[in-house]
């Protein structure tokens, strides 16, 4: 076996220990050891929405920051995201959740951000009619229950606590709906101007009973990063209901052992 070859094994290896096991596909590289994370809400929530991921990986010596985003317009949403990647102090991983990944696809070209995350999340391509895209897909149940009002959206607490938490506890899905911030309705036929995922590596959780976005969207989103890529057995918050794995998993992207 050459040297090459066999670095690439080892590399795969140490990934492997690093997720605690579960399937992923490797990066051909180490990851740059980072120790800032930021994190990336979605819509119809908060940042408390990281609230079981962030514990993890304070604990694990690193330093978190979450975003709150206003979900006013991607405009004022990426602006949000720079403010708090202008405090990092050195290398950056940067996660986001649902609705999240646009932002991160546009402030992921950050030079501070080594890595990305998404979970569950768009990831569209430079300029990339999004909604199109994802209506290549069959629509997950959660849509029925969109309510606009004033130009913003909410989701009803049938189809938020059903649909859009399912996996989730009760009542910490009951609080999570308490908390959920209203999304402008224009928010999703926003487009970017950039897709860090084509020069930064990228790490992807699938989330498996996903009903807001279709698995196998999230799937075809993985594969065309080439993302280092997990599937859980989860609904749409899997930092909500698996909050242990999606730490794992941004460790591995900050090339920690955990």
């Amino acid at each position: 076996m050459t040297k090459l070859r066999l670095a690439a094994v080892l590399t795969a290896g140490v990934l492997t220990a690093a997720l605690g096991g579960f399937e992923a596909h490797a990066q051909p590289a180490a990851p740059v050891e980072a120790r800032n994370v930021v994190l990336i809400h979605g819509a119809w929530a908060d940042g408390s929405s990281w609230a079981e991921v962030i514990p993890r990986l304070q604990a694990a010596g690193m330093k978190v920051t979450a975003v709150q985003n206003p979900l006013t317009s991607l405009a004022d949403s990426v602006a949000a995201t720079r403010r708090a990647l202008a405090l990092q102090d050195g290398p950056t991983v940067l996660v986001a959740h649902s609705w999240g990944g646009t932002v991160l696809s546009e402030t992921g070209i950050d030079p501070k951000v080594t890595a990305l995350v998404y979970v569950a999340a768009r990831a569209p391509d430079t300029g990339e009619d999004f909604v199109a895209l994802s209506g290549k897909f069959p629509t997950g149940p959660v849509r029925a229950g969109i309510e606009e009002r004033d130009g913003f959206t909410r989701l009803s607490e049938d189809s938020f606590l059903k649909y859009f938490a399912n996996g989730v506890e009760h009542k910490k899905a009951e609080v999570l709906y308490a908390v959920q911030e209203p999304t402008a309705a224009s928010l999703f036929g926003g487009r970017t101007t950039a897709a860090a995922w084509h020069s930064k590596p990228s790490w992807y959780a699938v989330s498996k009973q996903d009903q807001t976005i279709n698995p196998d969207l999230e799937r075809f989103l993985a594969k065309r990063m080439n993302a280092t890529t997990v599937e859980l057995d989860a609904g749409h918050l899997s930092l909500v209901s698996h909050p242990k794995e999606i730490a794992d998993l941004i460790l591995a992207a900050a090339g920690r052992r955990n």
